[in-house]
């Protein structure tokens, strides 16, 4: 009797791109993104998942998500109980099994054509990370003279007190290597606005690469971010790890390691390579 051939085993892997979009009582716009999210997606070349992270919302979100999830392909739903967008993001690619993590405002303030320029030279394995900018002098922006003057003086704050060298680290437009994200998230300690800021000044200190693209960005007249309540949030941020950086209490050498060792071991990820140069 001959025996029976086995099948070799068939490795299930997640998509090239988990996309988060994090809500907190937008049961009124999340339809309208998630359409809009979905249908360009799918004209990407890679694989591809959209996560409604529901960041402790009070209204009808969880519902509308649930109702979003059930009828677009590739869409899924995460809860948290507490809110807090950088918590939301931490949440959710600290357990994404994609190769590259990103997000964006569910307001879509950033236009979507700005995502395959953001997300490729991570696929391919080029940079570490990206993120949309508004002060880029390609990129086309409205919005109101308070939104300006504040979002350019706190990146004048960052190049001034912390010596960074990217140009917008508020824009809610960013993605992030999974690899990259694993060995930066332990060092993250803000769960709020400031988490952005803080996860962009510790790449570019271990030395990884930041990419920027320019963006066209039109403002959400309906936004409810407590502006002064932000900036003094994020200036509280920024003396809290200037503090840290100059102590030398974060290990970003490890960082470094850990990051050029994920790469050694498993290679610039040619399936990534082969499915962007499709």
């Amino acid at each position: 009797m001959s025996a029976l051939a086995v099948p070799d085993r068939v490795e299930v892997t997640g998509p090239v791109l988990d996309v988060v979009i994090p809500v907190f009582n937008e049961a009124h716009t999340l339809p309208r993104a998630v359409a809009a999210v979905t249908a360009h997606l799918a004209t990407l070349p890679w694989s591809w998942r959209v996560t409604i992270a529901d960041n402790a919302s009070t209204d009808a979100t969880a519902e509308v998500a649930g109702r979003l999830a059930a009828s677009y392909p590739g869409v899924r739903v995460v809860h948290l109980e507490r809110k807090g967008r950088g918590r939301a993001l931490r949440a959710v690619w600290s357990a994404s099994d994609a190769e590259v993590l990103a997000y964006m405002d569910v307001d879509l303030s950033t236009d979507l054509a700005a995502l395959l320029p953001l997300v490729a030279p991570l696929v391919s394995g080029h940079s570490d990370v990206a993120i949309g900018s508004r002060l880029d002098p390609a990129s086309v922006v409205v919005r109101g003279p308070k939104r300006e003057v504040i979002s350019r003086g706190y990146n004048l704050v960052l190049r001034g007190a912390l010596r960074v060298r990217f140009s917008d680290a508020q824009c809610g437009f960013k993605a992030v290597r999974a690899d990259v994200a694993r060995a930066l998230l332990p060092l993250v300690e803000d769960d709020t606005w400031f988490f952005d800021t803080e996860l962009l000044v510790l790449a570019e200190r271990a030395g990884l690469r930041i990419h920027e693209v320019p963006v066209d960005w039109t403002d959400d007249a309906d936004s409810r971010v407590d502006l002064v309540r932000t900036a003094l949030d994020d200036l509280a941020g920024v003396r809290r790890l200037r503090h840290g950086l100059h102590t030398g209490a974060l290990p970003l050498g490890r960082v470094r390691d850990e990051v050029r060792r994920a790469r050694h071991d498993a290679g610039v990820p040619a399936g990534a390579l082969a499915r962007l140069a499709s």
